[in-house]
C-alpha cells in the first residue's frame, strides 16, 4: 500500500515529514494524510514526486512492479458525479446536482461523492468542506461509515444493525452529538445510498 511504504521509506532515509513536504511543494499536513491513507486521490505528479524524493520508483512506491504500474496507468483519471452535500451534524437535503464532477484516478472504486459539513464525523478524520467518496451499496458492515438517506435527507454516519432488535444505530464521530436510533417500523424511514472508501481534504 502507497501509504505504508510511502511512511516506510520516509523513516528508513531519515526524511522528515517538513523535509518531505517541501521537497514536493505541499504542506506537512498533507504528507501526513498521505502516510494515514485518507487522502484518496493523490496525484499522479506528486507520486512521482515522492519517488524521486525517496529515491525509489512510482510502482515500487505503490507496492506494484514496473509491468502493473503501466498497465494500471496510475495518472489516468475517470469523473464521477458530485452529487450534492451531506451533513455530517444535522442531516440536510441532498440535491442531485448533475454536471458537476470530481476527478479521480480511475483506481478508485467510487460511484458518486458528497461534500461534508459539519463537525460530527471530525473523530474519523472527516470535516467540514472535505469531499467523501462513496461505493454504492444497499448495506455495510457493523461499525462502517455510510452515506444515509433518512426521509429524503442525507447524513453521513457510523452504522450498526442488530437484526434481532430491528435495531439500526447511526453513530457520529464526535461526542458533542448523540447516535441516532431506529427500530421497528422506523427502519422504513432510512436507506443506505453507499459506505464511504475514501475522502480527500478540502486544504491540500
Amino acid at each position: 500500500m502507497l501509504s505504508d511504504n510511502l511512511k516506510r521509506l520516509r523513516k528508513e532515509k531519515k526524511i522528515t515529514l517538513e523535509q518531505l513536504a517541501v521537497a514536493i511543494g505541499t504542506s506537512r499536513q498533507t504528507v501526513h494524510r498521505y502516510e494515514r491513507g485518507t487522502i484518496a486521490n493523490i496525484p499522479s505528479e506528486k507520486i512521482e514526486m515522492l519517488a524521486d524524493a525517496l529515491g525509489t520508483t512510482p510502482a515500487a512506491l505503490m507496492g506494484w512492479d514496473d509491468e502493473s504500474y503501466e498497465s494500471v496507468g496510475v495518472g489516468e483519471s475517470k469523473r464521477i458525479p458530485m452529487l450534492g452535500s451531506i451533513a455530517c451534524g444535522a442531516p440536510i437535503y441532498a440535491t442531485e446536482e448533475y454536471g458537476n464532477y470530481v476527478c479521480v484516478d480511475s483506481a478508485l472504486d467510487a460511484d458518486f461523492c458528497l461534500t461534508a459539513h459539519g463537525d460530527s464525523m471530525i473523530g474519523a478524520r472527516i470535516y467540514n468542506g472535505d469531499t467523501v467518496f462513496i461505493h454504492s451499496q444497499e448495506s455495510v458492515e457493523n461499525g462502517e461509515i455510510a452515506a444515509v438517506i433518512i426521509n429524503d435527507e442525507a447524513t453521513l454516519k457510523r452504522v450498526y444493525y442488530y437484526p434481532g432488535e430491528h435495531k439500526l444505530v447511526l453513530s457520529p464521530e464526535n461526542p458533542r452529538y448523540a447516535p441516532m436510533v431506529f427500530t421497528n417500523e422506523e427502519l422504513d424511514e432510512v436507506k443506505i445510498l453507499g459506505r464511504a472508501i475514501a475522502f480527500q481534504s478540502a486544504i491540500l
